[in-house]
């Protein structure tokens, strides 16, 4: 935990007791702060209470008290409109933080010198973050991962010298945090997402760009390149004085750090040299997943890695679960796990990776269908189709693609694996990229995704990949 000693003294009302808000309920108790917390789910306050925080009901406080309203990032700020604890907390005229921002306070007052690295985007987050804390960690580095990944930021260990904090960041955590100031800031892309929080896309971009913007005097600012808004971000930041690393998975950069046939090429000058190959990493296939590994690279030598390190930390990186996670393989067929596909865009990543596979997608429909993924239909040799979108599914692969409704993920999976097992492609591969939510028939797609790898490894012959 990193006890939160900058409110110590002083009264702070957390509203939202999930996972980051119980957490920062409990550093702002830890760091000698008089907390009270609520909210709209009576079971969170109770599990609150269990945990030994205070609780009451925010529409009954006095306001005129409370120094701080530290707010989950889940809580609408402003659209489709604000939550009535926003309301109460403007009208006392009290600061409304996240526990992003807490930590930015609590590390300049211990080690404001100690690495910082935040990471957001639209897409590939999560891989990216993970995977610079698994360069820094396989360097010897003492990294700690949280944030939107899943681990909240104020449960890890404090900051200090020698220790660097990587910190996945949403646009709704960058909104709660005015003073983010990482000693290394990255945003991978930009593309259209959480318009019904944040209004427009210009709004959206403005909330990302603050992440990189507020990277301190000498420290890098690491932007993805290949859409418009980031490239505008990027040469904003130029004007601005600050130290940019251009990254680029589609075309050659004079300066920065760009992709070439599975390469990563790092660039100052016009002149370019490799400084990792990403050939033969199944976690890190896909030109996504090479615009995650630049990303990352470009952060690993922010951090002071050397390319030998940094080559090392990519071989060994194990992926994100659910995400082109490889499960298992029997012979030469390769089983890949991609439940979090829950959309038409994130399957047509993973098909694009592929040359022979058995695709096992369905479950709860988006608007839309597949008719999308028509470009990769001559990639698949079977589809196997689950939940309630198999019908639709089935009418749009028509002739074009072999499919059988298989209803469960259990059926499909038997079915594709021995027709994979006895086709004569090179590496099938057996791929769970459904396409779909999960809701029809599990939780989440965490357990889908869980129910898939626990069938394929029990799958005679099968073996870690």
């Amino acid at each position: 935990m990193i006890p939160v000693t900058t409110f110590a003294g002083k009264n702070v009302a957390v509203f939202g007791l999930g996972g980051s808000g119980l957490a920062s309920a409990s550093a702002l108790l830890a760091g000698g702060g008089d907390v009270v917390a609520f909210d709209d789910d009576q079971q969170s306050v109770v599990r609150a209470n269990a945990a030994g925080i205070p609780t009451a009901d925010l529409r009954a406080i006095d306001w005129s008290r409370i120094a701080a309203l530290v707010l989950a990032p889940g809580v609408p700020l402003t659209d489709p409109e604000p939550h009535w604890v926003m309301r109460l907390a403007q009208q006392a005229d009290v600061e409304v933080i996240g526990d992003i921002e807490l930590f930015c306070r609590e590390r300049r007052k211990l080690a404001a010198d100690s690495a910082f690295v935040a990471i957001t985007g639209t897409n590939g987050k999560s891989t990216t973050t993970a995977l610079v804390a698994h360069l820094a960690a396989t360097a010897g580095i003492d990294a700690q991962l949280g944030g939107n990944i899943g681990t909240a930021i104020l449960s890890l260990l404090p900051p200090r010298p020698g220790r660097v904090h990587v910190i996945e960041c949403s646009s709704y955590q960058i909104d709660l945090a005015p003073t983010l100031d990482p000693s290394i800031g990255i945003l991978i892309n930009l593309s259209e997402d959480h318009l019904d929080r944040h209004g427009t896309m210009a709004h959206y971009a403005a909330v990302k760009e603050r992440l990189v913007a507020g990277v301190p005097g000498a420290a890098t600012a690491i932007v993805g390149v290949d859409d418009e808004w980031c490239r505008a971000i990027a040469d904003r930041l130029d004007r601005s004085g600050k130290r940019v690393v251009r990254i680029s998975v589609r075309r050659e950069l004079p300066d920065g750090l760009y992709v070439e046939d599975r390469r990563i090429m790092q660039a100052a000058g016009g002149a370019a040299a490799p400084l990792a190959e990403l050939g033969g990493i199944g976690s890190l296939r896909g030109l996504h997943n090479a615009q995650n590994a630049a990303c990352a690279a470009a952060a690993a030598l922010a951090l002071g890695l050397d390319p030998a390190a940094i080559q090392a930390g990519l071989r060994s990186f194990p992926g994100l679960a659910h995400r082109m996670e490889e499960v298992g393989r029997r012979g030469a067929v390769l089983f890949v796990n991609d439940s979090k596909a829950t959309n038409t865009d994130s399957a047509a990543q993973a098909l694009a990776c592929f040359d022979d596979i058995f695709w096992i997608a369905g479950g709860k429909p988006k608007t839309g269908g597949i008719e999308s993924l028509r470009r990769f239909f001559p990639r698949i040799h079977k589809a196997y189709l689950i939940g309630e979108a198999a019908a639709e599914f089935a009418a749009t692969l028509g002739a074009s693609v072999p499919h059988e409704i298989a209803g469960t993920v259990d059926n499909a999976l038997a079915a594709a694996a021995r027709d994979a097992e006895a086709s004569t492609a090179r590496e099938p591969v057996v791929l769970l990229s459904p396409a779909c939510a999960s809701f029809d028939q599990y939780r989440n797609f965490e357990v889908r995704g869980d129910a898939f790898r626990a069938l394929v490894r029990k799958l005679p012959g099968v073996t870690a990949p």
